[in-house]
Formats: C-alpha cells, structure tokens, sequence
C-alpha cells in the first residue's frame, strides 16, 4: 500500500489555556492520528486516509513541567513558594527537563505525522529550531544551536549565553506532541525557581529583555504569523 504525503497542517489558536487541558487536547489529536495510521496499516484493499496533522499556539498560565527524564531537584520552589506565585507543577511525557510556561510567552504544539514530512526525529528537532532562529532573525537577532542542549540560543560560547526558546517533544509512531516555548513579554523572574532544563550555567533570555522593548498585542500576533511562515517554509507544511 502507498500512502501519499498529506503536507496541509492545520492551524488552532487555543488561546490561553491551563497546562493539563492543552495537554489532553494534544494527546487526543496525537490518538486520533495514531489509530488513523493503524487503521491504514491494517487494510487489505487499497484505500487509505491521508494522516492529519496540527499546529497549536497556546499561552499557559503560570506552570513548571518536568519532562520524564528530568530531575525534580532542579525545581526550586516548594509547594508554599508555588502557591505564592500562583504557580502549579506538573510531570509531563516530553523529553527534557524542567521548564516554565506563563503569560507573554508563544507556545507552539504541532502534532503532526512525520511520514507526511520526514521520520526522523533528530531533523525534526534542527527543524523546529530552524523556524526559531528564522523568526527571530527579522528582529536582528543571532539565533544558534548550542551542542547537545536542544532549543535556541543567544551567544553560544560565551559566559553570557542565554536560551530563548525552550524544546521538547514526545513522538509515537512517529506523531509528535509538545514543541517549543518562545520567550516574548515572559517574566524572566519566574526561571529563578528551576535549573531550567537542568543547565546550570547559561541564563533564560526573551525578545523584550534583547530588544529592550514591550511587545504589543499586535506586535505578538506579528510574532506568530512569522513563526507560521517559516514553520511552512522549513517543513514545507501547507498551514490551513
């Protein structure tokens, strides 16, 4: 049986939307594609259903997650500090450690089927990054891959490097879930409580602190569309 590759992506602004609500919505998608793609497998004729697959923007209230193969001591806080900061925490699926999601910050799920695209999930990561350090190019920022630490990240080398954008993701047959977290209006005080993702020596960094500026509301959703085209342009998505 040949499957053609379904290269359209859908798009879904959810808006701002607690962690574990997003996650079931994710994880739901991600079943429904699944099944899809064992229902094709199964088939003895040769008709088939082309795999979806999704790109989400969501802002989260204040929540620390850890990713499965993380480390709890790099969470600071404890359950009284949390609850000073009206923040919650949460183990999660991804790969990673320990992140922060919260207000200001351009988070971004896609739940997509890497047959349509490419099965590998290595590229699939360099890719993700790559629509990070395109976006942030049009604000005369140098983006870069830091060795061994997934995400992107300002002045790799220096002792003053910083991350902007935070990755993780969690694939089964090869479908993906989860994805990266970019740093725009974000309160940088709120890092202060984790090792973030587990690397003690570099700092957490966002596009108002680097530019020295507030983002408007309009100046968000600018921010938003670019990571649309160049999500489409390096994955070769059609976003609908």
């Amino acid at each position: 049986m040949t499957i053609t590759q379904n290269k359209k992506t859908e798009f879904r602004e959810l808006g701002l939307m607690d962690y574990e609500p997003a996650f079931n919505y994710q994880e739901s998608l991600m079943k429904s594609i699944i099944d899809l793609k064992l229902k094709n497998r199964d088939r003895t004729d040769e008709i088939y259903e082309e795999t979806p697959n999704y790109l989400l923007f969501v802002e989260h209230p204040h929540v620390y997650t850890l990713g499965k193969s993380g480390d709890e001591h790099n969470m600071l806080a404890n359950s009284e500090k949390l609850k000073e900061i009206n923040a919650t925490f949460v183990k999660t699926n991804r790969g990673g450690d320990i992140t922060y999601h919260g207000f200001g910050q351009i988070v971004g799920y896609p739940i997509v089927d890497l047959d349509n695209f490419k099965s590998d999930i290595h590229l699939y990561m360099r890719n993700l990054e790559e629509v990070i350090i395109r976006t942030i190019a049009e604000y005369g920022l140098k983006g870069e891959r830091s060795e061994g630490e997934t995400g992107v990240w300002l002045d790799v080398g220096k002792p003053y490097a910083r991350k902007i954008c935070a990755m993780g993701v969690k694939t089964s047959k090869w479908v993906t879930m989860h994805g990266f977290a970019l740093n725009v209006n974000t309160d940088l005080r709120y890092f202060e409580y984790i090792i973030p993702c587990g690397i003690k020596d570099k700092s957490v960094t966002s596009l108002t602190r680097e530019l020295e500026r507030k983002f408007s509301n309009e100046e968000v959703l600018e921010v938003k569309e670019k990571i649309k085209k160049h999500f489409s342009d390096v994955f070769g998505a059609e976003l609908v």
